[in-house]
């Protein structure tokens, strides 16, 4: 039987529910296309972390309520009409203030030991996009888009957004995308991989809980591990990287997931990992 627990975030600007193992975290400021907010934003930080912890979730999954997954920063709230207390903090201050809020939301989100999904219903722009590619596996509506957006309000990138989309399309399209700031539509993103799937509007709810469910009952450790393995694949060398996924591999084959793996396969039934 599903159960479906609902977690208490501080705000009705960010929602979480788990079920099935599965965190449904939703951006729920739809009429200002799930932009980020001074409520919005450290909820979103806490949720991150606390599922991330939670032994109950074996998959995030982040999307945006109505027809956006998120426009990025409050471009209102920027330049002179800033709050007076951000307006007078040294350059120094205010550095190592987006330096720390980076580093507990994509940080965090890109540090999570479990596979995390972004469905998107709609854009998903400027440090809106940085999250979506924070995340393991993207998901688009048909009529989805993104755009990185900075070069519209004249600012250079934030939330690790050159580190995230060059490694997912290559330093030649990323300059393009960053330089340009164009709209980019959801068939595109998966040509030039972007997103891994494109599907009907009305189907990327129900498509995108059912791969987030299929994960959280994985092998949680082997997941863990294998995140491991993919993000050194990126700054070690192939004889560093080969030997750190044996290490790995052995110490996998001393746990219960395997041997009910291996069972299970035997039995010609489907494996139920306990993540020990």
């Amino acid at each position: 039987m599903t159960t479906e627990t609902s977690i208490d975030t501080g705000t009705d600007e960010l929602l979480c529910t788990i079920r099935d193992r599965v965190a449904l975290i939703t951006l729920n400021r739809p009429d200002a296309r799930n932009a980020l907010s001074d409520n919005l934003t450290p909820a979103l930080r806490s949720m991150i972390k606390a599922c991330g912890d939670n032994p109950d979730v074996g998959a995030l999954l982040i999307t945006g309520a109505g027809q956006a997954f998120c426009a990025g920063g409050n471009v209102k709230g920027m330049g002179a009409h800033r709050d007076q207390k951000k307006r007078e903090m040294s350059f120094d201050a205010k550095v190592a203030d987006l330096q720390e809020r980076q580093r507990l939301l994509t940080g965090a989100l890109v540090a999570v030991r479990k596979p995390t999904i972004a469905s998107l219903p709609g854009p998903a722009v400027g440090a809106g996009l940085a999250l979506a590619m924070a995340c393991d596996i993207r998901i688009a509506a048909q009529s989805a888009f993104i755009s990185t957006g900075y070069a519209r309000i004249a600012l250079s990138g934030d939330y690790g957004i050159a580190w995230l989309l060059t490694r997912l399309v290559g330093t030649a399209r990323a300059r393009e995308l960053m330089f340009t700031s164009e709209r980019v539509d959801a068939v595109r993103c998966e040509a030039i991989g972007l997103v891994n799937r494109v599907v009907p509007d009305v189907q990327l709810e129900d498509e995108a809980f059912a791969l987030a469910k299929s994960l959280a009952e994985g092998p949680a450790l082997a997941l863990h591990y294998m995140k491991d393995n993919l993000d050194e694949a990126l700054s070690l060398d192939f004889n560093a990287a080969r030997n750190r996924e044996a290490e790995r591999l052995i110490m996998l084959t001393t746990t219960d997931d395997h041997r009910e793996a291996v069972q299970a396969f035997i039995e010609k039934r489907k494996p139920v990992f306990r993540g020990s």
